[in-house]
């Protein structure tokens, strides 16, 4: 390990200190603060922050979408990237207070695969049985990343699991995906996986008083999924809806059972809808981007509180339609599921 430094995070008043070999993000969640951040890669800038003193900053191998030249030379800097060589203060952009100083420190686990099941022609469902330790805690709307057996290649994936015993997720595969082309030829049931987490601040915040609007597409549905089951078991009766995109209909998972979950949440609403519908088939939803749906539902979110997982372009599409309709940006909370290596 390095030397270490301290990074001050202002306007909250929180200190640590920083090894220089690692990231501060990655710091900062060993020590259990959840700042916020997204694909960890810096691609996404959900953890975009400005620093306020110090200039000794190296930042590894990012996107300038993220991070535009201009930006950095006015000192913004992206926490999953900056490895710090001095003190420094840094202000956060995008934070919740109570939120950083309820994070659970991350762990490594070892698990093993309990199935591997062919939900859509694209989508797998994993699920894990951990075996050391044999639970981790984490918020649903969590992810953890997953090693790829025989590298040092870790890839990243929401978990659709309330508990720490059994891990689910629904992973979507590419042709050539690091991770999820190893899914989908080689991993068996019986093997081992080694996991680190958990990671990510796409948890449900406690507001009693504001309806929800959960939007998601493709493998989006996992940490939403998390979220419904959670709610579920815990008896959270707020008003919610559901909009779910996919292709066709063949491309719709896990219906049956968040349909189910009306008996639990009396005032949960599924819509699933369908971009490129079969014609002639037997369908009678709603067709069209899951977007232009919640646009024609002209719905008023003045008061809600809304969460967005899926491709960044429906991601991108869906966050000016909810300040549009209403929602303040504080309250938008996204999960931008960025492609590394051709998958999530």
């Amino acid at each position: 390990m390095g030397e270490k430094h301290r990074v001050r995070f202002e306007p909250v008043g929180i200190e640590i200190e920083v090894d220089e070999e690692q990231t501060v993000l990655r710091s900062a969640s060993e020590q259990g603060l959840m700042l916020m951040h997204g694909c960890k890669e810096g691609q996404c800038a959900a953890c975009k922050s400005f620093v306020l003193d110090g200039d000794d900053i190296e930042l590894d191998r990012y996107s300038t979408f993220a991070l535009p030249d201009y930006e950095k030379e006015e000192g913004f800097t992206l926490l999953c990237r900056a490895h710090v060589y001095e003190d420094v203060t840094i202000e956060l952009l995008n934070f919740d207070e109570e939120m950083i100083r309820s994070g659970l420190p991350i762990q490594n686990a070892v698990a093993e695969v309990v199935a591997i099941n062919h939900v859509t022609h694209d989508l797998r469902h994993l699920v894990l049985r951990l075996i050391e330790p044999a639970e981790i805690t984490f918020f649903p709307g969590q992810y953890m990343d997953i090693q790829v057996p025989g590298t040092d290649v870790t890839r990243s994936f929401s978990m659709a699991s309330t508990n720490g015993r059994q891990l689910e997720f629904v992973i979507k595969v590419y042709p050539d995906g690091i991770f999820s082309s190893y899914l989908d030829t080689k991993l068996k049931v019986g093997d081992r996986l080694d996991l680190t987490g958990p990671f990510g601040v796409f948890t449900l915040r406690d507001a009693p008083d504001r309806d929800l609007i959960f939007i998601g597409g493709g493998a989006g549905l996992a940490p939403i999924l998390a979220l419904l089951r959670s709610m579920a078991e815990r008896g959270i009766d707020r008003k919610a809806v559901f909009y779910y995109g996919a292709r066709t209909a063949q491309d719709l998972c896990f219906v049956e059972e968040i349909e189910a979950l009306r008996d639990k949440l009396p005032g949960f609403k599924f819509i699933p809808a369908l971009s490129e519908p079969v014609e002639g088939a037997d369908w009678a939803g709603e067709t069209g981007f899951i977007t232009d749906v919640l646009r024609r539902h002209g719905l008023d979110l003045k008061k809600a509180h809304a969460y967005l997982c899926g491709p960044p372009p429906m991601v991108e599409a869906a966050m000016p339609l909810l300040a549009q309709l209403g929602t303040p940006e504080k309250h938008i909370y996204y999960d931008k599921f960025t492609t590394t290596g051709g998958e999530d």
